[in-house]
């Protein structure tokens, strides 16, 4: 099982190593596109929006997003640990119910 394991983690890391090939090369063109249009394009007025300053910048919700994207899957992993332990004892054969600690005992 630690071969297949193994070779598990050799896949997953090859798979993000070109899913990051990917990402490296789109931005690349993007950035020679933004490069491109910036040396083209005609000045912009100023714009005043009222209270501009309080809206987050798009790094901001891009790191909001994120930062929840985490905590949800953060979340969603607990819960399948949480029934596969509680199921645990299907799969050995064992009789007793496991042990589980809920709600503030947990924490």
């Amino acid at each position: 099982m630690s071969d297949t394991k193994t070779m598990g983690h050799e896949f997953q890391g090859e798979i993000l190593k070109t899913v990051r090939k990917g990402q490296d090369a789109v931005v690349d063109a993007i950035q020679m596109w933004a490069d491109a249009v910036g040396s083209i394009k005609p000045p912009m007025p100023e714009v005043s929006v009222p209270f501009a300053d309080k809206l987050p910048t798009p790094g901001d919700l891009v790191t909001g997003a994120y930062d929840f994207a985490e905590q949800l899957l953060a979340a969603q992993r607990k819960f399948a640990e949480d029934v596969l332990q509680a199921t645990g004892p299907l799969y050995h054969g064992d009789t007793a119910p496991a042990a589980r600690k809920t709600g503030a005992a947990a924490k």
